[in-house]
């Protein structure tokens, strides 16, 4: 039986939906295992634990964002393999998401208090570039992505060297992340001009200097 497709509205509504979930769950169900499951926590000093819950937070934030982004185009995606393939990756960085919470859980610390601020401006973002087609919205994922996966390689390099646990989970996440952003070249992305690159840099080093501590 065919799926049923959905209409504008539905995707809206959808897209309200996962943000409550997003924003206001008391905690992320992830599909897979932690990749730090396996991997005994070592003794951190306070001021590294200090440190690695707050490189953490900002991770968190940006998957918050980033289930954000990929609903905010998913929500107005026109063909539905590039819908499909929106969705799908953003279920893996619903399991990012999860993971961060779950580790900064450990390190006794909380996510951003501003995570419904970082959700409702990356939807609109996601929406936004949506509109100008498919072309566009994938540009806008690889182009996230590509940051991403260079803000991650930053993060392995600040974090505690014995903070193995929080070092798997950034791994695994900048791996798929750059994943994420091949998928989406492949695609058929359109490369954004390069004041749109700058702007986006320039939006997510707000965010990380701002998560890091709020």
């Amino acid at each position: 039986m065919e799926q049923r497709r959905l209409s504008p509205l539905d995707r809206l509504l959808s897209g309200i939906d996962s943000a409550m979930k997003t924003v206001a769950a008391p905690a992320t169900r992830v599909s897979r295992p932690n990749p730090a499951a396996e991997i005994p926590e070592h003794r951190l000093s306070e001021r590294d634990r200090t440190h690695a819950a707050g490189l953490m937070r900002v991770n968190h934030a940006g998957e918050v964002a980033a289930q954000a982004l990929y609903q905010g185009h998913a929500s107005v995606a026109r063909d539905r393999a590039v819908q499909a393939q929106m969705t799908e990756a953003a279920r893996e960085e619903k399991d990012h998401l999860g993971w961060c919470e779950q580790r900064l859980q450990e390190l006794g610390a909380a996510p951003s208090l501003l995570g419904p601020f970082w959700y409702a401006g990356a939807f609109a973002i996601g929406a936004a570039s949506g509109v100008l087609g498919d072309r566009w919205s994938l540009g806008f994922i690889e182009e996230t992505e590509r940051q991403v996966s260079q803000h991650l390689s930053g993060h392995l390099d600040r974090l505690p060297e014995n903070d193995a646990r929080s070092r798997a989970i950034v791994e695994k996440m900048r791996e798929e992340e750059e994943q994420h952003g091949a998928n989406a070249r492949a695609a058929g992305a359109a490369l954004l001009p390069k004041p749109v690159r700058d702007l986006m840099r320039a939006s997510a080093g707000l965010m990380t200097r701002t998560a890091y501590w709020i």
